[in-house]
């Protein structure tokens, strides 16, 4: 089990490393600023989504050093080294055999999906003509995310 005062403590040491106050990483990891208030004052214990985003966005922050304790933060000089790949990557180049094929599959059935693709906007063409011969908009009201919305009216 998680320690709340323990993670609060780590979670201040990832503040600190970081220079960010409690507001300005709670926005870094998209959570609401209550919640880290929280968990810093031990009210609450963190939830995985929030131990996944911190580890998301910090990718320094070692997922068993947050959660335990057991570690080192922030990581030393030479396990940044043993982090950094030291095998160049192998160059891959594709045959030229099967670009060619890709070529033939992407497209053999370019003319059938143009047909049915003009078909399907023939038939919706007919359906708003039926619909707007039938009924009158009233409004269109769009809501957003920020649990903001607007209202748009006809001209009549």
């Amino acid at each position: 089990m998680v320690n709340n005062q323990e993670f609060s403590k780590r979670l201040q040491i990832i503040l600190e490393h970081y220079h960010l106050s409690a507001s300005a990483f709670a926005d870094s990891i998209d959570v609401q600023r209550s919640s880290i208030s929280h968990i810093l004052s031990g009210r609450n214990k963190p939830s995985l989504d929030f131990v996944l985003k911190v580890i998301q966005t910090y990718s320094e922050v070692d997922l068993y050093w947050l959660l335990n304790g057991k570690g080192t933060f922030p990581p030393s000089k030479n396990e940044e080294q043993k982090l950094v790949i030291t095998k160049p990557l192998q160059e891959v180049s594709p045959s030229t055999n099967q670009s060619k094929d890709r070529t033939n599959d992407l497209f053999s059935n370019s003319s059938e999906d143009i047909s049915q693709k003009s078909e399907s906007i023939s038939e919706k063409n007919t359906m708003t003509s039926v619909m707007s011969s039938s009924k009158k908009v009233e409004r269109i009201v769009i809501f957003y995310a920020d649990k903001t919305f607007e209202t748009y009216l006809p001209n009549s």
